[in-house]
């Protein structure tokens, strides 16, 4: 799916997104017209603020963040879970501080979860791989709560959690809708894509 061919040409013009996480939405999200900003992964609170910020005076604005937790969180793992969930941590703080809160403007987030995956390894058979299964529960318990702590600065934030076959674009689209205007009735929510238990064999 290309998100450009689903979405209005120019959908997102004038919007700054920041990629953080990973850069995999950011060639989808411009050819509608975004400017995006790619963030670094990393752990250190002090080093996201300064990119935070150096973005923000780079672009003028920063209106919505796609904080992409899949690469950190790997081929999962205790530490693979570790390192998704305390990089997008640090990101989102120093995103909504350096260009939301400070500045006493509304901001999105979109949080884009690992897929499903198994406990052997082969995403859509056996048993769900329980870090997979953590890291899910984990953003979805994030957008809740922060929709709520965060809705007095007006940020709206969204989880989204792919299945085992979800594609790039498919994430990228429901990324650059969040993005979009018709991003405002969303926040606090869990958006499921390809989430279809498939049939037991015969």
């Amino acid at each position: 799916m290309d998100a450009s061919a689903l979405l209005r040409p120019g959908l997102l013009a004038g919007r700054v997104v920041a990629l953080g996480g990973g850069s995999a939405f950011g060639p989808s999200l411009a050819a509608l017209g975004a400017v995006t900003a790619a963030l670094p992964v990393t752990l250190d609170e002090d080093d996201a603020s300064a990119h935070a910020l150096g973005a923000l005076r780079a672009h003028g604005s920063l209106d919505v963040l796609v904080h992409d937790l899949r690469p950190a969180f790997g081929s999962g793992g205790h530490d693979g879970m570790r390192a998704a969930l305390d990089s997008a941590w640090v990101t989102v703080r120093a995103v909504a501080n350096a260009a939301w809160v400070d500045a006493e403007r509304d901001g999105r987030i979109a949080l884009v979860a690992p897929p499903p995956g198994s406990a052997d390894g082969v995403p859509g058979t056996g048993a769900p791989d329980p870090d997979a299964e953590a890291v899910r529960g984990a953003v979805e318990n994030m957008a809740r709560t922060l929709s709520i702590e965060w809705s007095r600065y007006g940020i709206r934030t969204v989880a989204i959690t792919p299945g085992a076959q979800t594609t790039d674009g498919q994430l990228a689209a429901l990324a650059a809708y969040l993005a979009s205007p018709a991003g405002d009735y969303f926040s606090g929510a869990r958006l499921a894509l390809g989430e279809v238990d498939s049939p037991s064999p015969a």
